[in-house]
Parts: C-alpha cells; sequence; structure tokens
C-alpha cells in the first residue's frame, strides 16, 4: 500500500514549513492549541506523504485511507498537512483558521472535500469512530486502512479502553492507533495527573500489537506504519514519544503553551528560531 519512500532531508524540510505555517495561522486566528500542534507535525507527515492512500484531486475517493484526528485540538498542525497536499490553498489556512465561516475551525468539522473525515474534540471519542469505519470496511470487502491519533493526556477517558477492547475482540488489523505521548495536558504533566505507566503493558494486555518510537524521528515512524500494516488478526498502536511545542525551544515543554496562540513578538522570534534549521 505504501508510496515510496520520500527523502529524509526533504521531510524535514516540510516539517519546518508545516510548523511555520501552523505558527503564523495560530497568530492570526489570536487562539488556538500550539503545544499539541507542533508536536504532532512528523507523525501527520509521515502518514499524508508516505503510508496513506488519499487523493487531493479526489478527496472522497471510495478506496482512500482514512484519519481521524481524535485529539481534535491539534488540528492546526492538520490543516497544515493538508494544505501541502493540496486539498486547499494554504492562503485559506493562514488567513481564515478559527475565523466565523471558516472550513478551518478551531476543532475539526467533517469535511470531506478538504480531508477532515470526523468531527472531533471531545476528547476520548476519535477511536470509537475509527472502529466504526474499519468493521464497516471489513464487512464492505473494502481493503482500506483507518488511523487514530490520540493524544496521552486524552487516553486517560474510559472509552478509550472501552473501544480497545473493542477492536481487539473484532480483530480489527485495519486500524492503527498513535499515541502523541508529549507527557503534558491542559492541567499539567500526565504522570501528575493521572499516571498512564505502564503504559506499553496496558495495550498489550488489551490484544493490541504495539510499537514504541520516536515521533518526530522519519525513519522510526515509516518503519513502524510498515510494522503496523503488516500485522495481522489485531490492531496495532504505536506510542509516539515528542516533545509539545517540539522546534521553538520558549515553547517545548512548556504548559502554558497549551492552549494559546503566539504575539506578534513570539511569532517573529519563533519562526527566526526555525529557519536557523534550514
Amino acid at each position: 500500500m505504501s508510496k515510496k519512500r520520500p527523502g529524509i532531508k526533504k521531510l524535514k524540510k516540510d516539517a519546518l514549513e508545516i510548523r511555520e505555517n501552523v505558527l503564523f495561522s495560530l497568530q492570526e486566528a489570536g487562539s488556538g492549541h500550539t503545544g499539541g500542534s507542533l508536536s504532532i507535525v512528523e507523525l501527520l507527515l509521515g502518514l499524508y506523504c508516505y503510508k496513506m492512500r488519499h487523493n487531493p484531486k479526489k478527496p472522497d475517493w471510495e478506496m482512500r485511507d482514512r484519519f481521524i484526528l481524535s485529539k481534535g485540538h491539534g488540528c492546526p498542525a492538520l490543516y497544515a498537512v493538508l494544505a501541502h497536499c493540496g486539498y486547499f490553498p494554504k492562503k485559506e489556512l493562514l488567513l481564515t483558521l478559527r475565523k466565523l465561516g471558516s472550513r478551518l475551525q478551531g476543532h475539526p468539522q467533517r469535511d470531506v472535500s478538504i480531508g477532515i473525515e470526523a468531527s472531533t474534540g471531545s476528547l476520548g471519542q476519535g477511536l470509537s469512530i475509527a472502529n466504526g469505519i474499519a468493521l464497516s470496511a471489513r464487512l464492505d470487502s473494502k481493503d482500506i486502512r483507518v488511523y487514530c491519533l490520540m493524544g496521552d493526556g486524552e487516553i486517560q477517558e474510559g472509552q478509550i479502553w472501552e473501544a480497545a477492547m473493542f477492536a481487539s475482540f473484532y480483530k480489527l488489523d485495519n486500524i492503527c492507533g498513535i499515541i502523541d505521548c508529549n507527557k503534558l495536558q491542559i492541567d499539567g504533566w500526565v504522570k501528575d495527573v493521572m499516571s498512564l505507566d505502564p503504559l506499553k503493558d496496558k495495550w498489550k494486555s488489551f490484544g493490541w500489537e504495539v510499537i514504541e518510537i520516536n515521533g518526530h524521528n522519519f525513519k522510526e515512524i515509516m518503519d513502524a506504519y510498515d510494522k503496523a500494516e503488516k500485522t495481522k488478526g489485531k490492531p496495532t498502536v504505536i506510542l509516539a514519544h515528542t516533545i509539545k511545542g517540539k522546534g521553538v525551544s520558549f515553547i517545548e515543554n512548556q504548559i502554558n503553551w497549551h492552549g494559546i496562540a503566539p504575539k506578534k513578538e513570539e511569532l517573529k522570534k519563533a519562526i527566526e528560531e526555525l529557519r536557523e534549521y534550514k
């Protein structure tokens, strides 16, 4: 199912551009979720530029793979990647994020024409949606895969574990869960709010294949997506260890950047820092 692997150098360059567009759009909007958007950039690029079957020119293609962003507040990164792939103009992201009447709201609103498969943001619901799509695909004999990206704070929700049991019981090997393990949530460090440890053992005990990776390393990301696709008879979850606010030193691992947008001076400083990597 996979495309030819893109070069790591190109992916890293694209990741910098995505981060810039996320920051520009958030500053223009004046609100939004910065930290958790920056932590998932590589995971999304690995899906859309390598693993997933999708076609921006035919967004409703019946045999497309599906992506569900369960942690819906991270949508600025998803929008930036969709624009990068050609689902809509980048200008639309930069000027209309979270604006009245925009297609790009602060949490995803289902619109297949721009690549949004589900309305999300009420935390804990995405994996259940993914289960429904995956089971439906099996019943219809459709060879598609479903990817669901969740936050580590989000998976404190009980519905996630009910959905985890469901996927395992029905042997939904066309599902791949991805956990953005950035270790921070709105109220602080995940380990202090409600520890998830031992997280790998928990998912294994629920009958899932578990892969643990550095969520900013493109080789590890693509390898994990390949392994998940080859796993048969059970669902797969990827525990992706990431840094909240990745790429900008004064945003990284700072809880106060969970749900605020950069001001103009902060944006300028952040962009200068990102461009030093080029």
